[in-house]
């Protein structure tokens, strides 16, 4: 690996700048501000009209809402918290709102079915303090297998909610080094804060990455708007992306990194937010409903969050796909028809505007964030290995502990810059 950095760059006749930067996300911004403070020119090349990536604050409904990411999460070593501390931008802490209540089937869930979910809620981290992993890796599945079908779903349905994603498909080795602690918010959006950390770059919006060749003296990169050339290359762009082969890449990607990829997978997590006028039923603004009959099409709402006329719906796993792949009505549908069965027929006179990014099938996101396979665990260091010496894949998959966040994705941009940076002018 040392061997690989240590090779010069090639400063090929049509080169145009240092380093090409693939994707304008909080790993992209990183690594072409900390390349810029190297001393080294860096162009990032976004897809969308926008920047922020998967960090989106979301104004189509009129009131704001983080379409995407919306915690700072582990605040206590997450980069934001400085980031938006430099920027004047609030981050207080996380607020409980205004209560929390359980359906099943649109309709109050039982005490007893509530105590029932609460403790089966809890066997995941009680048997990872007891498991052993050191001989292989289990599927979260596996970990809570003698539970019982039933419990185990239940126990395990929570993660569709964080994870994204179903527990036969989630590496128990990866969930439990997930770096945990203090969640921040950010009232002003975190896609906004995100957005403005892009100010004094290089940006070019609508640009669309075809093709990376990397066989020559640089790295040539290919977008609808002509071919650009550089001695080196950080992509950025998320993992459902490079699975998808919308990038193609010549040579094709090394054994070891096509063997990384196919360890990671995408999660699911969407928020279907509606716009919710008039009447609020007697909802106090910050209310959460969960709706939970069935464990595999868990759906939680937050009512009125900080007092705006909106109704946001979480879910995940293959629920969520099933909705993004049906469409915008189809999911307004489903939602507004779960809320009259807790609310009351008159809701659906109140709901006026929907927006739904379903980053399942959003072709520059395809899918939420990364999620490791069972027993597939060291895919994430494996992608961020250097290609050639001269391209590097960097975001929240090859983050680690932070994997599935902005903080991580924005350390393992940082990271990718530092590598760069050592490379031989």
């Amino acid at each position: 690996m040392a061997a690989s950095l240590a090779l010069p760059m090639h400063h090929a006749q049509a080169t145009e700048t240092d380093v090409i930067v693939i994707g304008a996300g909080a790993a992209g911004l990183a690594a072409a501000h900390d390349l810029k403070a190297a001393g080294r020119k860096a162009i990032v090349l976004e897809a969308r009209s926008r920047i922020g990536g998967r960090a989106f604050t979301d104004a189509s409904l009129g009131p704001a809402y983080d379409a995407g990411a919306m915690f700072i999460h582990w605040a206590e070593r997450n980069p934001w918290v400085q980031i938006a501390r430099d920027l004047g931008i609030e981050t207080p802490g996380e607020s409980w709102g205004g209560g929390f209540r359980v359906f099943a089937d649109g309709r109050p869930m039982t005490d007893a079915d509530r105590q029932k979910r609460r403790g089966a809620f809890g066997q995941i981290d009680r048997r990872l303090e007891t498991v052993d992993l050191t001989r292989r890796d289990l599927s979260v599945k596996e970990l809570l297998g003698d539970l019982g079908p039933d419990m185990s779903q239940i126990a395990s349905s929570g993660l569709l909610l964080s994870i994204g994603e179903e527990s036969d498909r989630i590496s128990t080795r990866d969930y439990q080094r997930l770096w945990a602690g203090d969640d921040l918010v950010v009232p002003s959006g975190y896609g906004n804060l995100v957005s403005r950390h892009g100010a004094g770059l290089d940006i070019r919006l609508n640009q669309p990455v075809s093709e990376i060749r990397w066989d020559g003296l640089d790295v040539a990169v290919t977008t609808p708007s002509g071919t650009l050339h550089a001695n080196a290359c950080i992509v950025t762009v998320p993992v459902g992306v490079l699975k998808a082969g919308a990038i193609r890449f010549t040579p094709a990607l090394p054994a070891r990194n096509r063997n990384a990829l196919d360890g990671l997978g995408m999660g699911a997590l969407t928020k279907i937010a509606l716009r919710v006028e008039g009447d609020r039923f007697g909802i106090i603004p910050g209310t959460s409903f969960l709706e939970a009959g069935s464990p595999s099409r868990l759906m939680n709402f937050d009512l009125f969050p900080d007092d705006k006329d909106l109704v946001i719906a979480y879910c995940g796993g293959d629920h969520a796909r099933e909705l993004s792949a049906a469409g915008t009505e189809a999911a307004r549908a489903h939602v507004t028809e779960l809320l009259a069965q807790m609310i009351g027929p008159n809701i659906r006179k109140a709901v006026t505007g929907i927006s739904f990014p379903a980053w399942w099938t959003d072709p520059f996101s395809r899918g939420s964030y990364s999620v490791c396979l069972p027993g597939r665990e060291a895919a994430r260091e494996r992608l961020a290995e250097p290609i050639g010496g001269r391209i590097f894949i960097a975001g929240e998959a090859t983050a680690g502990g932070g994997a599935m966040t902005v903080g991580g994705a924005t350390l393992a941009g940082r990271a990718a810059a530092a590598k760069v940076a050592r490379i031989k002018a």
